[in-house]
């Protein structure tokens, strides 16, 4: 399955475990995620939710393959892709949401931050959301988050230019809260999460619900109109073109279109 959970001192951890593969995301994977976080949510004795990768790599994205093999359905069909399940199951976490980062965060492997209410980075963390480059547009509402952030000539170097980004700039731009040696940022993450154990429950979901309210419908109507661009997008010549050219290795050649 290559996604370990786990509960400890009341944390959830959902650890993302395929190194192999650089952490690439499958549609399994996504599932098992959106199932975490549910299960979660639902259990009294889960004061926080911790997300992390492996030693020097969060996530490269989405795993191609595995992705152009069963692509997100469009329309009336999104909301039964378990990419979009796994981002509704993370909007609607009512319980803090911590990651801990090291090394590559590429494509959701960033995005998904955006969603998460404490974030730290290791001091190796390369953050890119190369989305453009393949041929496609940005997801999980990043089109209005990261320029939120970052202010527009930022967002467009990230968003357009596919521009990768070091931790220090994630915490400039405030994606993260801070960053840490790479050997120090899980065991961060831990104790900041195990934190909300000596903090009511009651008042930590409702002050989380408050902070996210005024934006909620914005993020989930954005989130469905890049869903529904995002999968016209996969079926593209251009996303064709950037597909191939990964697998053969070589620069994709847009000079057609």
């Amino acid at each position: 399955m290559s996604i370990r959970t786990g509960t400890l001192n009341g944390v959830a951890t959902i650890e993302i475990a395929r190194p192999e593969k650089k952490n690439a995301l499958t549609i399994a994977m996504y599932q098992a995620m959106a199932d975490a976080l549910d299960a979660a949510r639902e259990d009294a004795a889960v004061r926080a939710v911790l997300i992390t990768g492996q030693p020097g790599i969060f996530s490269s994205g989405n795993d191609i393959e595995d992705f152009m093999s069963r692509p997100p359905g469009q329309g009336a069909h999104m909301a039964e892709s378990p990419v979009y399940r796994f981002m509704q199951a993370l909007l609607a976490c009512d319980k803090p949401v911590v990651a801990a980062v090291t090394g590559a965060a590429v494509g959701i492997g960033t995005t998904l931050l955006l969603h998460c209410d404490l974030v730290y980075v290791a001091d190796d963390a390369r953050l890119a959301m190369p989305f453009v480059s393949l041929g496609l547009v940005p997801e999980f509402a990043s089109s209005l988050l990261v320029p939120q952030l970052m202010g527009h000539r930022r967002a467009a170097e990230k968003l357009l230019l596919g521009e990768p980004f070091t931790a220090e700039q994630a915490v400039e731009c405030g994606i993260a809260n801070a960053v840490l040696p790479a050997a120090e940022v899980l065991p961060h993450a831990r104790r900041v999460a195990e934190r909300f154990n000596a903090l009511p429950p009651g008042a930590v979901r409702e002050s989380k619900r408050l902070m996210r309210a005024p934006q909620r419908a914005e993020v989930e109507a954005t989130l469905r109109t890049e869903g529904a661009l995002f999968a016209a997008r996969l079926r593209s010549p251009e996303a064709m073109e950037a597909f191939q050219a990964f697998f053969q290795k070589r620069r994709p050649d847009f000079s057609k279109f």
